[in-house]
């Protein structure tokens, strides 16, 4: 278990200077902050963090990120590092060491129907490699020839490259980065509140699953090569399709050949109270993109995990002029880093000892169960989510769905933080409807962690 906090000593002042002459922060429009002092985050422990000027937090963002699956400060995973690092280092994926071969069994063992495995370092690099190998083969292999297109969902996003941008449904994430690739195809979201078709489940054919069909057939479907898909879409606005969605996307992805990408980035490791955020469904992806909680985020590592006859595909003679180039020629430098599988091994180790998985079901539906005793509440149009990954969905006016505006969320969110609790929101994502807050509390989360949690957000939104 996590322990305690320790009793280092910082200058204060210096670092603080420090951090906003020298830092960029992710994701931060930074005007906003050039005069006052921002969060500086020094120690975990468990799930509670504590900043610079010692302030103590309950972390129900796993690291903000939702990233952090085992909680702060685990001292076995930072000696499993440590003694793989004096042993070795690194060396480049080009060849094996132990702890990558270790992991990558335990991956295939955790993902039966798929049997290869090859290690980056993060999310948008995982499903980088998924879509190049989707490239590859729509030119190396006859009976994928020209299938070279992507479909990505609405609200849905898939990293930070300029790639996995095209592929990604949250126009702010986008803006200003254009042009995107071609060959990246969006189809609607899959959000019954804020339904794209103007319906109400389960009255509604799941149209925003057929139209998948639609959009297939008007692409053609010889050039139609992937889809990629969040299992529960995460970012853009935590939204669990319904139980009928996904084994009628995958229908038509098999019907026409169309390889089903599942990004577990977020959804892996028992976020969701299953193992895999798919495995709430009846679902068999061709390919499993994997990160944050791999090693819970205290090594950069990523995954992408495929079938083995998409890895056989790449099989080639080197001798073979015409097939000699049919490899997949990709390298990632820190894929080779035996630091972070070792990192890896530890961190699944713990959360099947320690039965997480489980624990994250069954808190999870208590934090369900305490947030949904909010709905009440006026400013709350939504309450979703599955395990220890949930929303709440403000809104101004419960009839109509209007949000409340960003500057309101901005405000509730630092209000929340003044209770000793850091919550997640949507961020910078969908135009005017960036009113979701996130909950996602290391999966060893106690029911009191969670009434603590609620607590503080029913405070805020009562005076709210």
């Amino acid at each position: 278990m996590p322990t305690p906090f320790s009793t280092s000593v910082y200058d204060v002042d210096a670092i603080v200077r420090s951090d906003k002459e020298c830092l960029w922060h992710h994701i931060k429009p930074h005007r906003l902050f050039q005069d006052s002092e921002q969060m500086i985050i020094v120690e975990g422990r468990g799930l509670t963090v504590k900043d610079i000027r010692g302030r103590e937090y309950l972390d129900a963002a796993s690291g903000g990120v939702w990233s952090v699956m085992v909680g702060h400060g685990r001292e076995s995973i930072a000696r499993a590092v440590y003694d793989q690092l004096v042993t070795l280092g690194y060396f480049a994926g080009t060849v094996g060491n132990v702890p990558t071969i270790k992991f990558a069994v335990k991956l295939v063992q955790l993902l039966p129907r798929l049997g290869k495995v090859f290690f980056s370092n993060s999310g948008s690099e995982a499903n980088e490699k998924a879509f190049k190998m989707v490239r590859q083969l729509s030119h190396i292999d006859p009976d994928r020839k020209g299938k070279h297109k992507i479909l990505f969902r609405d609200r849905d996003y898939h990293g930070t490259t300029i790639a996995t941008l095209s592929a990604t449904g949250q126009s702010e994430r986008r803006q200003d980065y254009g042009p995107f690739l071609e060959g990246f195809v969006a189809f609607p979201h899959a959000c019954c509140y804020r339904c794209a078709f103007g319906r109400t489940y389960p009255d509604c054919n799941i149209e925003c699953a057929r139209c998948v069909e639609d959009i297939i057939l008007r692409e053609g479907p010889d050039t139609v090569g992937g889809c990629i898909v969040e299992p529960i879409t995460a970012g853009g606005g935590i939204i669990p399709p319904v139980k009928e969605y996904y084994p009628i996307l995958q229908d038509i992805c098999r019907k026409y050949a169309v390889y089903l990408i599942m990004d577990e980035v977020v959804c892996g490791f028992g976020r969701t109270g299953r193992f895999w955020g798919h495995d709430h469904y009846d679902l068999d992806p061709e390919m499993v993109t994997l990160a944050k909680g791999l090693a819970s985020s205290y090594m950069p590592l990523s995954a992408t995990v495929v079938k083995d006859d998409i890895y056989g595909q790449f099989l080639c003679d080197p001798a073979d002029g015409a097939e000699r180039m049919n490899y997949f020629r990709d390298i990632s430098t820190y894929g080779g880093c035996a630091g972070a599988t070792a990192a890896a091994l530890e961190n699944t180790r713990i959360i099947e000892d320690e039965d997480l998985v489980a624990n994250s079901r069954e808190v999870g539906a208590y934090l369900l169960e305490k947030l949904r005793g909010l709905a009440d509440l006026p400013l709350v149009g939504d309450v979703r989510g599955k395990g220890l990954f949930a929303g709440l969905e403000l809104v101004r006016d419960k009839t109509t769905k209007e949000p409340i505006t960003e500057n309101e969320m901005g405000r509730i969110m630092g209000l929340v933080a003044r209770e000793g609790v850091l919550v997640g929101r949507t961020n910078s994502s969908l135009p005017g409807n960036n009113t979701i807050m996130n909950f996602a509390p290391a999966l060893i989360a106690t029911r009191q962690d969670i009434d603590r949690i609620v607590r503080a957000v029913e405070t805020v939104l009562l005076k709210f």
